[in-house]
Protein backbone atom coordinates (compact mmCIF):
# COMPACT_ATOMS: atom_id res chain seq x y z
CA UNK A 1 0.00 0.00 0.00
CA UNK A 2 1.45 3.40 -1.03
CA UNK A 3 1.00 6.69 0.84
CA UNK A 4 2.27 10.16 -0.21
CA UNK A 5 3.90 12.27 2.47
CA UNK A 6 4.20 15.91 1.35
CA UNK A 7 5.98 18.92 2.77
CA UNK A 8 6.13 22.42 1.37
CA UNK A 9 9.05 21.34 -0.77
CA UNK A 10 8.76 17.69 -1.78
CA UNK A 11 6.50 14.67 -1.79
CA UNK A 12 7.93 11.22 -1.05
CA UNK A 13 6.37 7.78 -1.45
CA UNK A 14 6.50 5.28 1.42
CA UNK A 15 5.79 1.58 0.88
CA UNK A 16 4.14 -0.41 3.72
CA UNK A 17 4.65 -4.13 2.94
CA UNK A 18 1.61 -6.37 3.35
CA UNK A 19 2.03 -9.80 4.95
CA UNK A 20 3.50 -12.18 2.37
CA UNK A 21 2.09 -15.70 2.13
CA UNK A 22 4.53 -18.36 3.29
CA UNK A 23 5.45 -20.77 0.52
CA UNK A 24 7.23 -24.12 0.61
CA UNK A 25 8.12 -26.18 -2.45
CA UNK A 26 7.38 -29.88 -1.96
CA UNK A 27 8.01 -32.78 -4.31
CA UNK A 28 4.47 -32.40 -5.70
CA UNK A 29 4.09 -28.65 -5.84
CA UNK A 30 4.08 -25.41 -3.89
CA UNK A 31 2.21 -25.10 -0.59
CA UNK A 32 1.05 -21.69 0.57
CA UNK A 33 0.02 -20.69 4.07
CA UNK A 34 -1.32 -17.28 4.96
CA UNK A 35 -1.27 -17.99 8.71
CA UNK A 36 0.86 -15.48 10.55
CA UNK A 37 3.70 -17.34 12.30
CA UNK A 38 3.16 -17.54 16.07
CA UNK A 39 6.33 -17.50 18.16
CA UNK A 40 8.17 -18.19 14.93
CA UNK A 41 6.18 -21.35 14.17
CA UNK A 42 4.92 -21.73 10.59
CA UNK A 43 1.88 -23.91 10.01
CA UNK A 44 0.81 -25.86 6.92
CA UNK A 45 -2.48 -27.75 7.20
CA UNK A 46 -4.32 -30.17 4.96
CA UNK A 47 -1.30 -31.29 2.96
CA UNK A 48 -2.11 -34.29 0.71
CA UNK A 49 0.25 -37.26 1.03
CA UNK A 50 -1.72 -39.68 -1.17
CA UNK A 51 -4.47 -39.60 -3.75
CA UNK A 52 -8.05 -39.55 -2.41
CA UNK A 53 -8.95 -43.23 -1.75
CA UNK A 54 -12.34 -42.97 -3.43
CA UNK A 55 -14.14 -44.84 -6.18
CA UNK A 56 -11.95 -47.62 -7.53
CA UNK A 57 -9.24 -46.64 -5.00
CA UNK A 58 -11.46 -47.55 -2.05
CA UNK A 59 -9.81 -50.50 -0.28
CA UNK A 60 -6.56 -50.19 -2.18
CA UNK A 61 -3.17 -49.22 -0.84
CA UNK A 62 -2.61 -45.45 -1.03
CA UNK A 63 -1.49 -44.13 -4.39
CA UNK A 64 1.12 -41.36 -4.87
CA UNK A 65 -0.07 -37.77 -4.84
CA UNK A 66 -0.50 -36.21 -8.26
CA UNK A 67 1.50 -33.05 -8.87
CA UNK A 68 -0.33 -29.73 -8.91
CA UNK A 69 0.40 -26.44 -10.59
CA UNK A 70 0.43 -23.07 -8.92
CA UNK A 71 0.29 -22.68 -5.14
CA UNK A 72 -1.96 -24.94 -3.07
CA UNK A 73 -3.55 -23.33 -0.02
CA UNK A 74 -2.56 -24.98 3.29
CA UNK A 75 -4.59 -22.92 5.77
CA UNK A 76 -7.21 -25.48 6.80
CA UNK A 77 -7.20 -28.99 8.24
CA UNK A 78 -8.36 -31.58 5.72
CA UNK A 79 -11.46 -33.69 6.30
CA UNK A 80 -11.30 -36.46 8.88
CA UNK A 81 -11.71 -40.00 7.60
CA UNK A 82 -15.11 -41.71 7.67
CA UNK A 83 -16.14 -42.70 11.20
CA UNK A 84 -18.91 -42.59 13.75
CA UNK A 85 -18.33 -41.39 17.29
CA UNK A 86 -20.59 -41.98 20.28
CA UNK A 87 -21.99 -39.09 22.34
CA UNK A 88 -19.58 -38.28 25.15
CA UNK A 89 -16.60 -39.85 23.42
CA UNK A 90 -13.25 -38.21 24.05
CA UNK A 91 -12.76 -36.62 20.62
CA UNK A 92 -12.61 -32.99 19.64
CA UNK A 93 -12.14 -32.39 15.94
CA UNK A 94 -11.02 -29.26 14.11
CA UNK A 95 -11.17 -30.97 10.71
CA UNK A 96 -12.95 -29.63 7.65
CA UNK A 97 -15.85 -32.09 7.80
CA UNK A 98 -15.66 -35.82 7.13
CA UNK A 99 -14.96 -37.62 3.87
CA UNK A 100 -13.33 -40.63 2.27
CA UNK A 101 -11.02 -38.03 0.74
CA UNK A 102 -9.04 -37.67 3.95
CA UNK A 103 -5.38 -38.54 3.40
CA UNK A 104 -3.88 -35.27 4.59
CA UNK A 105 -1.24 -34.28 7.12
CA UNK A 106 -0.28 -31.12 8.98
CA UNK A 107 3.14 -29.58 9.57
CA UNK A 108 4.31 -27.17 12.28
CA UNK A 109 7.88 -25.92 11.83
CA UNK A 110 10.06 -23.37 13.64
CA UNK A 111 12.61 -23.39 10.81
CA UNK A 112 13.11 -20.19 8.85
CA UNK A 113 14.51 -22.08 5.86
CA UNK A 114 14.93 -25.56 4.49
CA UNK A 115 18.54 -25.81 5.62
CA UNK A 116 18.20 -26.27 9.38
CA UNK A 117 17.95 -30.08 9.64
CA UNK A 118 15.76 -30.11 12.74
CA UNK A 119 14.49 -33.33 14.32
CA UNK A 120 11.07 -34.45 13.08
CA UNK A 121 8.15 -35.85 15.08
CA UNK A 122 5.36 -37.75 13.30
CA UNK A 123 2.36 -38.32 15.59
CA UNK A 124 -0.29 -41.01 14.94
CA UNK A 125 -3.70 -40.59 16.55
CA UNK A 126 -5.50 -43.26 18.56
CA UNK A 127 -9.08 -44.49 18.55
CA UNK A 128 -9.06 -48.28 18.32
CA UNK A 129 -8.60 -48.09 14.52
CA UNK A 130 -12.23 -46.95 14.46
CA UNK A 131 -12.08 -43.19 15.07
CA UNK A 132 -9.77 -40.22 15.44
CA UNK A 133 -8.17 -37.44 13.43
CA UNK A 134 -4.89 -35.56 13.17
CA UNK A 135 -6.67 -32.25 13.74
CA UNK A 136 -7.51 -32.92 17.40
CA UNK A 137 -6.10 -30.17 19.66
CA UNK A 138 -4.25 -32.60 21.91
CA UNK A 139 -2.09 -33.68 18.92
CA UNK A 140 -1.37 -30.10 17.86
CA UNK A 141 2.30 -29.67 16.97
CA UNK A 142 2.82 -25.98 17.70
CA UNK A 143 4.14 -26.47 21.23
CA UNK A 144 6.61 -29.12 20.06
CA UNK A 145 7.70 -26.82 17.23
CA UNK A 146 8.44 -24.04 19.74
CA UNK A 147 10.95 -26.47 21.23
CA UNK A 148 12.85 -26.78 17.95
CA UNK A 149 11.06 -29.76 16.37
CA UNK A 150 9.28 -30.11 13.03
CA UNK A 151 5.99 -31.70 14.13
CA UNK A 152 3.67 -33.61 11.82
CA UNK A 153 0.20 -35.04 12.53
CA UNK A 154 -1.34 -37.43 10.02
CA UNK A 155 -4.66 -38.95 9.03
CA UNK A 156 -5.25 -42.57 8.09
CA UNK A 157 -8.30 -44.59 7.13
CA UNK A 158 -10.14 -46.27 10.01
CA UNK A 159 -12.84 -48.92 10.58
CA UNK A 160 -14.19 -50.65 7.47
CA UNK A 161 -12.65 -48.04 5.16
CA UNK A 162 -9.17 -48.73 6.50
CA UNK A 163 -9.28 -52.41 7.43
CA UNK A 164 -11.80 -54.26 5.25
CA UNK A 165 -10.70 -57.71 4.07
CA UNK A 166 -12.47 -59.78 1.41
CA UNK A 167 -11.34 -62.68 -0.83
CA UNK A 168 -11.82 -60.51 -3.93
CA UNK A 169 -9.53 -57.86 -2.46
CA UNK A 170 -6.86 -60.48 -1.81
CA UNK A 171 -7.24 -61.77 -5.36
CA UNK A 172 -6.95 -58.37 -7.04
CA UNK A 173 -3.96 -57.26 -4.96
CA UNK A 174 -0.54 -57.52 -6.65
CA UNK A 175 0.76 -58.58 -3.22
CA UNK A 176 -2.05 -61.13 -2.64
CA UNK A 177 -2.88 -59.14 0.48
CA UNK A 178 -5.92 -57.32 1.80
CA UNK A 179 -6.73 -55.00 4.66
CA UNK A 180 -4.32 -52.81 6.64
CA UNK A 181 -5.03 -49.87 4.34
CA UNK A 182 -4.91 -47.58 7.36
CA UNK A 183 -1.44 -48.86 8.23
CA UNK A 184 -0.36 -48.49 4.61
CA UNK A 185 -1.60 -44.89 4.79
CA UNK A 186 0.79 -44.39 7.68
CA UNK A 187 3.63 -45.85 5.61
CA UNK A 188 2.76 -43.44 2.79
CA UNK A 189 2.84 -40.53 5.25
CA UNK A 190 6.28 -41.59 6.49
CA UNK A 191 7.50 -41.84 2.89
CA UNK A 192 6.16 -38.32 2.31
CA UNK A 193 8.11 -37.14 5.35
CA UNK A 194 11.28 -38.71 3.97
CA UNK A 195 10.81 -36.85 0.68
CA UNK A 196 9.57 -33.51 1.97
CA UNK A 197 10.52 -32.80 5.58
CA UNK A 198 13.77 -31.12 4.53
CA UNK A 199 11.73 -28.45 2.72
CA UNK A 200 10.27 -27.51 6.10
CA UNK A 201 13.68 -27.46 7.80
CA UNK A 202 13.51 -31.05 9.04
CA UNK A 203 16.06 -33.84 8.90
CA UNK A 204 14.63 -36.98 7.23
CA UNK A 205 17.35 -39.03 8.93
CA UNK A 206 16.13 -37.92 12.35
CA UNK A 207 12.45 -38.89 12.40
CA UNK A 208 10.71 -40.09 15.56
CA UNK A 209 7.36 -41.80 15.08
CA UNK A 210 4.99 -41.54 18.05
CA UNK A 211 1.40 -42.45 18.86
CA UNK A 212 -1.08 -43.29 21.59
CA UNK A 213 -3.38 -46.32 21.91
CA UNK A 214 -4.12 -47.41 18.32
CA UNK A 215 -1.42 -44.92 17.37
CA UNK A 216 1.02 -46.68 19.68
CA UNK A 217 -0.12 -50.06 18.37
CA UNK A 218 0.62 -48.66 14.93
CA UNK A 219 4.11 -47.54 15.96
CA UNK A 220 4.96 -51.05 17.14
CA UNK A 221 3.65 -52.50 13.87
CA UNK A 222 5.55 -49.92 11.79
CA UNK A 223 8.73 -50.95 13.61
CA UNK A 224 8.04 -54.56 12.65
CA UNK A 225 6.95 -54.17 9.03
CA UNK A 226 9.56 -54.42 6.27
CA UNK A 227 7.69 -51.61 4.51
CA UNK A 228 8.36 -49.04 7.23
CA UNK A 229 11.06 -50.14 9.66
CA UNK A 230 13.70 -48.14 7.76
CA UNK A 231 11.65 -44.94 7.73
CA UNK A 232 12.29 -43.92 11.35
CA UNK A 233 15.19 -43.23 13.67
CA UNK A 234 13.35 -43.57 16.99
CA UNK A 235 9.90 -44.44 18.34
CA UNK A 236 7.56 -43.37 21.14
CA UNK A 237 4.65 -45.56 22.21
CA UNK A 238 1.95 -44.42 24.63
CA UNK A 239 -0.24 -47.30 25.82
CA UNK A 240 -0.41 -50.00 23.20
CA UNK A 241 1.44 -52.58 21.12
CA UNK A 242 0.19 -54.98 18.46
CA UNK A 243 1.35 -57.91 20.58
CA UNK A 244 -1.79 -58.43 22.61
CA UNK A 245 -3.74 -55.22 21.97
CA UNK A 246 -5.68 -55.53 18.71
CA UNK A 247 -3.22 -58.11 17.34
CA UNK A 248 -3.42 -58.76 13.59
CA UNK A 249 -6.16 -61.22 12.69
CA UNK A 250 -5.32 -64.20 10.43
CA UNK A 251 -6.06 -63.27 6.82
CA UNK A 252 -8.48 -66.15 6.21
CA UNK A 253 -10.47 -65.23 9.30
CA UNK A 254 -10.58 -61.58 8.28
CA UNK A 255 -11.75 -62.60 4.80
CA UNK A 256 -14.67 -64.47 6.28
CA UNK A 257 -15.64 -61.40 8.27
CA UNK A 258 -15.64 -59.50 5.00
CA UNK A 259 -17.84 -62.10 3.33
CA UNK A 260 -20.22 -61.93 6.28
CA UNK A 261 -20.43 -58.17 5.98
CA UNK A 262 -21.03 -58.27 2.21
CA UNK A 263 -23.84 -60.79 2.66
CA UNK A 264 -25.46 -58.66 5.37
CA UNK A 265 -25.13 -55.61 3.13
CA UNK A 266 -26.98 -57.48 0.38
CA UNK A 267 -24.22 -57.29 -2.21
CA UNK A 268 -22.28 -60.12 -3.81
CA UNK A 269 -19.34 -58.47 -5.55
CA UNK A 270 -16.51 -56.12 -4.72
CA UNK A 271 -17.63 -53.83 -7.52
CA UNK A 272 -21.03 -53.49 -5.89
CA UNK A 273 -19.42 -52.67 -2.55
CA UNK A 274 -17.30 -49.98 -4.18
CA UNK A 275 -20.40 -48.59 -5.85
CA UNK A 276 -22.06 -47.97 -2.49
CA UNK A 277 -21.77 -44.51 -0.98
CA UNK A 278 -19.70 -44.03 2.16
CA UNK A 279 -22.91 -43.42 4.10
CA UNK A 280 -24.44 -46.64 2.80
CA UNK A 281 -21.33 -48.53 3.87
CA UNK A 282 -21.55 -47.05 7.36
CA UNK A 283 -25.25 -47.85 7.64
CA UNK A 284 -24.58 -51.45 6.61
CA UNK A 285 -21.79 -51.79 9.18
CA UNK A 286 -24.13 -50.58 11.92
CA UNK A 287 -26.53 -53.43 11.16
CA UNK A 288 -23.94 -56.23 11.28
CA UNK A 289 -23.22 -57.63 14.71
CA UNK A 290 -20.05 -59.39 15.75
CA UNK A 291 -17.83 -57.92 13.00
CA UNK A 292 -15.08 -55.45 13.83
CA UNK A 293 -12.62 -54.22 11.24
CA UNK A 294 -9.03 -54.03 12.42
CA UNK A 295 -5.53 -55.14 11.47
CA UNK A 296 -4.80 -58.38 9.62
CA UNK A 297 -1.84 -60.68 9.06
CA UNK A 298 -1.88 -59.84 5.37
CA UNK A 299 1.45 -61.29 4.25
CA UNK A 300 2.55 -57.91 2.91
CA UNK A 301 2.62 -55.31 5.67
CA UNK A 302 3.05 -58.15 8.18
CA UNK A 303 3.89 -61.79 7.49
CA UNK A 304 4.68 -62.83 11.06
CA UNK A 305 3.48 -61.86 14.52
CA UNK A 306 5.23 -58.98 16.25
CA UNK A 307 6.54 -61.35 18.91
CA UNK A 308 8.19 -63.50 16.24
CA UNK A 309 9.65 -60.47 14.46
CA UNK A 310 11.00 -58.84 17.62
CA UNK A 311 12.34 -62.10 19.04
CA UNK A 312 14.30 -62.58 15.81
CA UNK A 313 15.62 -59.01 15.95
CA UNK A 314 14.08 -58.22 12.56
CA UNK A 315 12.36 -55.03 13.73
CA UNK A 316 13.67 -51.49 13.52
CA UNK A 317 16.70 -51.50 15.81
CA UNK A 318 16.15 -48.01 17.17
CA UNK A 319 15.77 -46.24 20.53
CA UNK A 320 12.31 -46.65 22.04
CA UNK A 321 10.48 -44.65 24.72
CA UNK A 322 7.20 -46.23 25.81
CA UNK A 323 4.89 -46.85 28.72
CA UNK A 324 1.34 -46.93 30.00
CA UNK A 325 -0.94 -45.31 32.58
CA UNK A 326 -1.86 -46.39 36.09
CA UNK A 327 -5.54 -46.95 35.30
CA UNK A 328 -5.95 -47.78 31.63
CA UNK A 329 -9.20 -49.44 32.63
CA UNK A 330 -11.12 -49.18 35.91
CA UNK A 331 -11.29 -51.95 38.48
CA UNK A 332 -14.96 -52.56 37.70
CA UNK A 333 -13.93 -53.95 34.32
CA UNK A 334 -12.72 -56.97 36.31
CA UNK A 335 -14.93 -56.87 39.40
CA UNK A 336 -18.18 -56.20 37.57
CA UNK A 337 -20.98 -55.28 39.94
CA UNK A 338 -19.70 -57.55 42.72
CA UNK A 339 -18.45 -56.33 46.06
CA UNK A 340 -14.74 -55.34 46.03
CA UNK A 341 -13.66 -58.40 47.99
CA UNK A 342 -10.74 -60.83 47.54
CA UNK A 343 -13.30 -63.50 46.65
CA UNK A 344 -14.79 -61.42 43.84
CA UNK A 345 -11.33 -60.74 42.42
CA UNK A 346 -10.28 -64.38 42.66
CA UNK A 347 -13.50 -65.51 41.00
CA UNK A 348 -12.88 -63.17 38.07
CA UNK A 349 -9.30 -64.42 37.65
CA UNK A 350 -10.46 -68.05 37.61
CA UNK A 351 -13.07 -67.15 35.03
CA UNK A 352 -10.43 -65.50 32.83
CA UNK A 353 -7.70 -68.13 33.11
CA UNK A 354 -9.33 -71.42 34.14
CA UNK A 355 -6.91 -74.10 35.29
CA UNK A 356 -3.96 -71.78 34.52
CA UNK A 357 -5.10 -69.19 37.04
CA UNK A 358 -2.79 -70.23 39.89
CA UNK A 359 0.19 -67.92 39.17
CA UNK A 360 -2.17 -65.02 38.38
CA UNK A 361 -4.03 -65.49 41.67
CA UNK A 362 -0.71 -65.35 43.48
CA UNK A 363 0.57 -62.30 41.58
CA UNK A 364 -2.68 -60.39 42.16
CA UNK A 365 -3.29 -61.47 45.76
CA UNK A 366 -5.20 -58.86 47.78
CA UNK A 367 -6.73 -58.77 51.25
CA UNK A 368 -8.09 -55.24 51.86
CA UNK A 369 -10.62 -53.28 49.84
CA UNK A 370 -7.96 -50.86 48.63
CA UNK A 371 -5.70 -53.74 47.61
CA UNK A 372 -8.56 -55.35 45.71
CA UNK A 373 -9.27 -52.14 43.82
CA UNK A 374 -5.58 -51.67 42.99
CA UNK A 375 -5.09 -55.27 41.86
CA UNK A 376 -8.32 -55.29 39.83
CA UNK A 377 -7.48 -51.99 38.13
CA UNK A 378 -4.02 -53.28 37.26
CA UNK A 379 -5.40 -56.54 35.91
CA UNK A 380 -8.05 -54.69 33.88
CA UNK A 381 -5.40 -52.36 32.50
CA UNK A 382 -3.02 -55.21 31.71
CA UNK A 383 -5.67 -57.24 29.92
CA UNK A 384 -6.74 -54.17 27.97
CA UNK A 385 -3.43 -52.68 26.88
CA UNK A 386 -0.59 -52.39 29.41
CA UNK A 387 0.62 -56.02 29.26
CA UNK A 388 1.30 -55.75 25.53
CA UNK A 389 3.03 -52.40 26.08
CA UNK A 390 5.30 -54.01 28.69
CA UNK A 391 6.05 -56.96 26.40
CA UNK A 392 7.04 -54.58 23.61
CA UNK A 393 9.63 -52.98 25.88
CA UNK A 394 10.93 -56.39 26.96
CA UNK A 395 11.41 -57.59 23.40
CA UNK A 396 13.01 -54.37 22.16
CA UNK A 397 15.31 -54.36 25.19
CA UNK A 398 16.52 -57.88 24.34
CA UNK A 399 16.96 -57.61 20.58
CA UNK A 400 16.70 -53.95 19.56
CA UNK A 401 20.31 -53.07 20.19
CA UNK A 402 19.46 -49.54 21.36
CA UNK A 403 18.23 -48.08 24.67
CA UNK A 404 14.63 -48.54 25.79
CA UNK A 405 13.08 -46.02 28.19
CA UNK A 406 9.92 -47.09 29.97
CA UNK A 407 7.45 -44.95 31.94
CA UNK A 408 4.37 -45.29 34.15
CA UNK A 409 2.12 -42.24 33.92
CA UNK A 410 0.24 -41.54 37.16
CA UNK A 411 -1.32 -38.03 37.06
CA UNK A 412 -5.15 -38.17 36.74
CA UNK A 413 -6.80 -35.50 34.67
CA UNK A 414 -8.75 -32.91 36.72
CA UNK A 415 -12.48 -32.24 36.64
CA UNK A 416 -14.18 -32.41 33.26
CA UNK A 417 -15.98 -29.23 32.22
CA UNK A 418 -17.48 -30.54 28.98
CA UNK A 419 -17.09 -29.61 25.35
CA UNK A 420 -17.47 -25.93 24.42
CA UNK A 421 -21.22 -25.33 24.50
CA UNK A 422 -21.93 -28.63 26.24
CA UNK A 423 -24.22 -28.11 29.23
CA UNK A 424 -23.53 -31.36 31.04
CA UNK A 425 -20.53 -33.69 31.24
CA UNK A 426 -20.83 -37.22 29.85
CA UNK A 427 -22.47 -39.85 31.99
CA UNK A 428 -20.19 -41.75 34.37
CA UNK A 429 -18.02 -44.11 32.40
CA UNK A 430 -18.85 -42.52 29.06
CA UNK A 431 -16.00 -42.44 26.61
CA UNK A 432 -14.26 -44.53 24.06
CA UNK A 433 -15.22 -48.13 24.43
CA UNK A 434 -13.53 -51.36 23.44
CA UNK A 435 -9.94 -50.89 22.41
CA UNK A 436 -10.35 -47.24 21.61
CA UNK A 437 -9.39 -44.34 23.82
CA UNK A 438 -10.50 -44.56 27.42
CA UNK A 439 -12.80 -41.86 27.60
CA UNK A 440 -13.97 -38.60 28.94
CA UNK A 441 -13.53 -37.93 32.63
CA UNK A 442 -15.84 -39.99 34.85
CA UNK A 443 -18.10 -38.30 37.40
CA UNK A 444 -16.28 -39.95 40.31
CA UNK A 445 -12.61 -39.04 40.80
CA UNK A 446 -10.42 -41.71 39.20
CA UNK A 447 -8.02 -43.78 41.27
CA UNK A 448 -5.32 -43.33 38.65
CA UNK A 449 -4.47 -41.92 35.26
CA UNK A 450 -7.01 -43.17 32.75
CA UNK A 451 -6.35 -44.27 29.18
CA UNK A 452 -5.28 -41.33 26.95
CA UNK A 453 -4.92 -38.98 29.95
CA UNK A 454 -1.26 -38.19 29.23
CA UNK A 455 -1.49 -36.94 25.64
CA UNK A 456 -2.08 -33.24 26.34
CA UNK A 457 0.69 -33.28 28.95
CA UNK A 458 3.26 -34.96 26.71
CA UNK A 459 2.53 -32.69 23.73
CA UNK A 460 2.37 -29.51 25.83
CA UNK A 461 -1.24 -28.81 24.85
CA UNK A 462 -3.12 -28.26 28.11
CA UNK A 463 -4.11 -24.73 27.09
CA UNK A 464 -5.63 -25.98 23.84
CA UNK A 465 -8.00 -28.31 25.70
CA UNK A 466 -10.49 -26.19 27.60
CA UNK A 467 -12.60 -29.17 28.66
CA UNK A 468 -10.67 -29.62 31.91
CA UNK A 469 -9.94 -27.47 34.97
CA UNK A 470 -6.16 -27.60 34.72
CA UNK A 471 -4.33 -26.77 37.92
CA UNK A 472 -0.78 -25.46 38.47
CA UNK A 473 0.38 -29.01 39.23
CA UNK A 474 -0.89 -30.15 35.83
CA UNK A 475 1.30 -27.57 34.12
CA UNK A 476 4.31 -28.75 36.12
CA UNK A 477 3.67 -32.36 35.10
CA UNK A 478 3.25 -31.30 31.48
CA UNK A 479 6.43 -29.23 31.56
CA UNK A 480 8.44 -32.23 32.77
CA UNK A 481 6.82 -34.83 30.54
CA UNK A 482 7.13 -32.72 27.42
CA UNK A 483 10.75 -32.00 28.28
CA UNK A 484 11.45 -35.73 28.47
CA UNK A 485 9.76 -36.25 25.10
CA UNK A 486 11.55 -33.29 23.50
CA UNK A 487 14.92 -34.51 24.74
CA UNK A 488 14.24 -37.98 23.40
CA UNK A 489 13.13 -36.67 20.01
CA UNK A 490 16.27 -34.54 19.77
CA UNK A 491 18.92 -36.85 21.27
CA UNK A 492 17.22 -40.27 21.58
CA UNK A 493 17.67 -39.91 25.34
CA UNK A 494 14.97 -38.32 27.55
CA UNK A 495 17.38 -36.98 30.14
CA UNK A 496 18.27 -33.33 30.40
CA UNK A 497 19.00 -30.46 32.74
CA UNK A 498 16.59 -29.98 35.62
CA UNK A 499 14.86 -33.35 35.26
CA UNK A 500 15.03 -36.42 37.51
CA UNK A 501 17.32 -39.00 35.94
CA UNK A 502 15.53 -41.54 33.75
CA UNK A 503 17.57 -44.76 33.51
CA UNK A 504 17.28 -47.04 30.51
CA UNK A 505 15.15 -50.15 31.00
CA UNK A 506 17.70 -52.93 31.61
CA UNK A 507 17.79 -56.29 33.34
CA UNK A 508 21.10 -55.49 35.05
CA UNK A 509 19.67 -52.31 36.59
CA UNK A 510 16.47 -53.63 38.12
CA UNK A 511 14.23 -52.85 35.14
CA UNK A 512 14.02 -49.15 36.01
CA UNK A 513 11.11 -47.08 34.73
CA UNK A 514 10.16 -43.44 35.24
CA UNK A 515 7.00 -42.81 37.25
CA UNK A 516 5.67 -39.53 35.83
CA UNK A 517 3.63 -37.50 38.32
CA UNK A 518 3.83 -34.28 40.27
CA UNK A 519 7.06 -35.64 41.73
CA UNK A 520 8.48 -37.88 39.02
CA UNK A 521 10.99 -40.51 40.03
CA UNK A 522 12.73 -43.59 38.71
CA UNK A 523 11.66 -46.89 40.25
CA UNK A 524 11.97 -50.59 39.55
CA UNK A 525 9.22 -52.22 37.45
CA UNK A 526 7.04 -53.21 40.40
CA UNK A 527 4.55 -55.05 38.19
CA UNK A 528 7.00 -57.32 36.43
CA UNK A 529 5.93 -60.48 38.30
CA UNK A 530 2.32 -59.75 37.47
CA UNK A 531 3.11 -59.42 33.77
CA UNK A 532 5.16 -62.62 33.83
CA UNK A 533 2.25 -64.44 35.47
CA UNK A 534 -0.14 -63.17 32.81
CA UNK A 535 2.29 -64.16 30.08
CA UNK A 536 2.47 -67.70 31.41
CA UNK A 537 -1.29 -68.02 31.81
CA UNK A 538 -1.96 -66.64 28.35
CA UNK A 539 0.62 -68.64 26.39
CA UNK A 540 -0.27 -71.85 28.23
CA UNK A 541 -3.90 -71.73 27.13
Amino acid sequence: MRFLFCSLVICTAAVWPAFAADRVKTANGILESTATPKDGVRIFKGVPFAQPPVGDLRWREPQPVKNWTGARNADQFGPRCMQRTSPGADYWFRSNGMSEDCLYLNVWTPAKSGNEKLPVLVYIFGGGFQNGDGSEPRYDGESMARHGIVAVSINYRTNIFGFFVHPELTKESPHHAAGNYGLLDQVAALQWVQKNSAAFGGDPRHVTVAGESAGSISVSALMASPLSRNLMAAAIGESGAAISSLPPQPLAEAEQNGVKFAAAAGVSTLAALRAMTAGQIQDAVAKVRGVRFSTAMDGYFLSKSLTEIFEAGEQARIPLLEGSNTQEQPARSVLGTGDPTPETLASAIRRFYGDKAGPVLKAYAASTTDEVYEAAAHLASARFISYGTWKWAELQMKTGGKPVYRYLYARPRPAYLGMPGESLPPAPGAGRGGAGEGGAQQAAPPRGASHSAEIQYAMGNLDLDTRYTWEPADYEVSKAMQAYFVNFIKTFNPNGSGLPNWPAYRADDGYQRMRIDVKSRAESEADRERYLALEGATTAR
